[in-house]
C-alpha cells in the first residue's frame, strides 16, 4: 500500500471508489461528486488546493492524497489541511481528515493510511496534528488512537451539528 497524489492513473479506480460511496454511503458521496462529473476538472482543483490556488472562501491549502492497493485499487483518501486557521478547522474539523471506501472498511486500511500521512504532515510543519472524529464513530476514534491520538476533548459541532472528539497526534515521531 502507498499514498499517492490523485492522477489521471486512477481514473477507473476512481470511478469505482466513487460507486462505492453512491451504492453503500450516499450521506458521504457527495464529497467526490465531482471527480465523477468532471474528473479531470476535479484533479485539478485537487492540485490547485494543494498549491493554495483557487480557493473557495474558508479554504485553506490541503493536500490530498489517494491510499492505493499493488493492485491500484484506491482503498481511501486522506486530507492534509495545512493550517487550521479558521474558526471551522480549528473547532471541529482539524488538519487530518480521511474515508475509506466502504467495501474496504474494518480491515485496518484506515490505521495504515493515517500512519502513511503523519510524515508527510511533518513534511508540511505540521508537528501536532488536530484529528476530529464524530463522537459515536468508534471506528475512526480507534485509527486516531492506534497512531497515537490523545483526546484533547469532546465538543459540540458549530457545522457538524453533533459532538465531536478532538485528538492531538504527533506527526514528527
Amino acid at each position: 500500500m502507498q499514498l499517492v497524489y490523485p492522477s489521471e492513473e486512477y481514473r477507473l479506480a476512481f470511478e469505482r471508489f466513487y460507486d462505492d460511496f453512491v451504492n453503500h454511503d450516499k450521506e458521504n458521496a457527495s464529497y467526490y461528486e465531482g471527480g465523477k462529473k468532471n474528473f479531470d476538472r476535479y484533479i485539478q482543483s485537487l492540485i490547485d488546493e494543494s498549491n493554495g490556488v483557487n480557493l473557495p472562501e474558508g479554504y485553506v491549502p490541503c493536500h490530498h492524497y489517494w491510499l492505493v492497493d499493488s493492485s491500484q485499487e484506491i482503498l481511501g483518501v486522506i486530507r492534509i489541511r495545512h493550517n487550521i486557521n479558521t474558526p471551522f478547522l480549528s473547532h471541529e474539523a482539524g488538519h487530518i481528515g480521511y474515508d475509506i471506501a466502504p467495501r474496504f472498511r474494518g480491515q485496518g486500511y484506515g490505521k495504515a493510511m493515517l500512519k502513511l500521512a503523519l510524515p508527510k504532515a511533518c513534511q508540511l510543519g505540521i508537528a501536532t496534528a488536530l484529528i476530529t472524529a464524530d463522537e459515536d464513530n468508534i471506528a475512526s476514534r480507534t485509527v486516531i488512537e492506534h497512531n497515537g491520538g490523545q483526546l484533547d476533548k469532546i465538543v459540540q459541532g458549530k457545522v457538524f451539528q453533533y459532538p465531536i472528539a478532538r485528538y492531538w497526534v504527533d506527526c514528527c515521531c
